[in-house]
This record gives C-alpha cells, sequence and structure tokens, in this order.
C-alpha cells in the first residue's frame, strides 16, 4: 500500500516488514574501512581494566551506544521496542524511539512507544519528523511526545530525500530552521537533530547549531538506504526506478563524523549509520563521536527477543574493549583523543 493517503501506522508496517525481509543496504560504504587507529604492541594495560563507561547529556552510560530510533505505531514495534528497552536498562546503554508521529495522530498507538516501565534508568529519546513543524506540529507537540515516554531529550528527524521519494511526502522544507529554533527554546529537554540515511553536512550543522540544537546525530549513507526501502514499498515502476537510483546517495558515515568533529568539537556528537560491530564504533569515537548509534543489528535481533538484542550488545562491548586495548586506550575520553587515520 503506497498511495497517498496511506495511514501513518501501515507505512510503519511497511517500513518494519521491508526492513526485515528485504536488501535495503545502501550502495556506499559508511568509508570506516579507511580508518585506522594506531596499532600498540606494548598496551602497558590489561584488557580487564579497560574502561567503556562514559556520559552523554549529563547521564552516565555504562557503554557509548546508542540503539537508534526505529520503530513504533504497531503492534509488532510494542514487542521489538520492549525488546530493546529491556537490554538497554541491562548493560546502562542510551536508546532512541522511532516517529511518534503515529501516537499523536492515533492515541491508541501510544503504548506501542511506552518503553520507560522497562527501562527505568537509560537515556531516552523521544522522535519526531522536524519536517512535521512545517505541517502544523509545533512546541505543545513536540512537549507531548517528550511527555508521553516520559524521554531524557527529543530527536527531530530529518529526511528530506525519503519524503520527496514517498508518495504523498511532505516535502516543505523551506523556512524549518526558524521553527527547529522555536522547538529548541520551547521544551524542556535537550533537542537534538538527526538524518536518517543520507548525513549531515557541517553547513547543516552550522545552521543547526545556530538554532540552539543539544547535539547532532550524523546517521551517515553505509547503513541501511531509505531510498530501497521506499523502491521495496512502491507499487509503480517509474517510482521504484527512481528511487533505486538514490541508493549510493549520500555523505559516508566515516566522512560525516570527522568533518562535524574537527568543526564542531565542542557539540555533542553521535555517529551512526552503518555501524555493525565494536571495530566500528571504536572507529567513530576515534573520529570525535560521543556516542556511537547501531539501528540494523538491533532491530533484527529484537525481531527474536530480548535475550537476542542482549547478545548483540555484549558482543559490540568486547568487540570495543578488545579495540581499545589495541589501540593502547584506557578509557572513552583515551580513545576521542586517539589520532585516526583516513588513507584515500
Amino acid at each position: 500500500m503506497t498511495d497517498e493517503v496511506t495511514p501513518t501506522h501501515i507505512r510503519k508496517q511497511d517500513h518494519l516488514r521491508i526492513n526485515l525481509e528485504e536488501d535495503v543496504a545502501s550502495g556506499l560504504t559508511t568509508g570506516l574501512e579507511k580508518i585506522h587507529l594506531p596499532h600498540q604492541a606494548l598496551p602497558e594495560l590489561n584488557l580487564a581494566d579497560v574502561d567503556l563507561s562514559t556520559t552523554f547529556l549529563g547521564k552516565s552510560l555504562q557503554a557509548p551506544i546508542l540503539i537508534s530510533s526505529m520503530t513504533g505505531g504497531t503492534s509488532d514495534a510494542a514487542r521489538i521496542n520492549e525488546h530493546l528497552a529491556v537490554a538497554a536498562q541491562e548493560h546502562g546503554i542510551a536508546m532512541g524511539l522511532g516517529s511518534q508521529r503515529a501516537a499523536l495522530e492515533e492515541p491508541d498507538l501510544a503504548d506501542t512507544f511506552k518503553v520507560r516501565s522497562f527501562a527505568p534508568d537509560i537515556l531516552l529519546f523521544a522522535n519526531l519528523g522536524a519536517v512535521q513543524l512545517n505541517y502544523g506540529y509545533g512546541p505543545d507537540e513536540c512537549a507531548l511526545a517528550v511527555d508521553m515516554v516520559d524521554a531524557d531529550a527529543l530527536v527531530l528527524h530529518l529526511n528530506p530525500l525519503q519524503e520527496a521519494l514517498q508518495p504523498g511526502g511532505n516535502t516543505e522544507f523551506k523556512d524549518l530552521a526558524s521553527k527547529i529554533e522555536s522547538v529548541c527554546r520551547a521544551v524542556t529537554v535537550p533537542v537534538l537533530v538527526k538524518e536518517v540515511g543520507w548525513g549531515i553536512s557541517t553547513d547543516t550543522a552550522r545552521l543547526l547549531i545556530e538554532c540552539g540544537v543539544a547535539g547532532i546525530d550524523v546517521a551517515g549513507a553505509g547503513g541501511t538506504s531509505w531510498s530501497q526501502v521506499e523502491m521495496h514499498r512502491s507499487s509503480s515502476p517509474e517510482q521504484a526506478l527512481t528511487a533505486s537510483l538514490f541508493r549510493s546517495w549520500g555523505l559516508p558515515t566515516a566522512i560525516a563524523v570527522r568533518d562535524l568533529a574537527q568543526t564542531f568539537p565542542d557539540v555533542p556528537l553521535i555517529g551512526s549509520g552503518g555501524l555493525r560491530n565494536g571495530v566500528h564504533l571504536a572507529k567513530v569515537l576515534a573520529l570525535g563521536a560521543d556516542l556511537g548509534g547501531f539501528a540494523g543489528p538491533m532491530l533484527k535481533a529484537a525481531a527474536s527477543s530480548t535475550d537476542a538484542v542482549s547478545s548483540v550488545i555484549q558482543r559490540i562491548c568486547r568487540e570495543l574493549r578488545i579495540s581499545m586495548f589495541a589501540a593502547g586506550c584506557c578509557d572513552i575520553a583515551t580513545l576521542n583523543s586517539l589520532p585516526a587515520r583516513m588513507t584515500a
């Protein structure tokens, strides 16, 4: 079902199914394969002493991991979010929720996002599409999204390409910055902005920082391509062809993280987009990110069970710990200051 009157919750069901069943990988790589951390043959520390703990937005985390915003608004999504939240609580990491527009439009769907009872202590991000601020939403709706889930912060996501490829998509992005600024001033929690898989450039980051955002999630290219998702959703061969042309669009994650960290070193930064393991995480942290966001690996695990999500988190932490050990880094601050090298 892909026409312009498709209800939001039906679209979310389509997105969830396609992400789990179809090939939606970007035609680009993250660029992380070109990042090399200095190997220390004599690290002068014990593996067991490597400390993964960190803080983000003033909240303590046991590891610099974010379960990226993914889903909500359907019964399957409710089960997935519960599995993600329980595992996030167990391992002391952060979690983002999928866009809550569906729950604002249909209040009966709110429970599919409400995970605080499963994860009372985690850093939790509410989520709305920034473009909705040009379609009748404002600070009040943003506050409702935060209150609905007892979130610690609000993420506004930017997805102009996806909206352009989506039949009936919301494509009025003009004068959006001033409305983001109004939200930043009005809501009582920090406001972050993220892309959905095509990256955030330094020019866009500068504009967002001027608007007052508290942090940026680059969500770069190299992981899930939402143009591919929309291609699989389309019932029109012409629309599917158009969507397929953008499979290799975007700013790779490694470049986006490097550029933003170098240009805005004091702005909280999340590196996401195609991260699959703890080595990837070590590399984005060495490039200057404060957290690494994981979507695809977590979604596939969460479709199974909480234990499966927990196993993914444990694996990523183990891989990160070994990466830090081999690079001679005793803690995250040391890793952040590591001289990562990017090859051509």
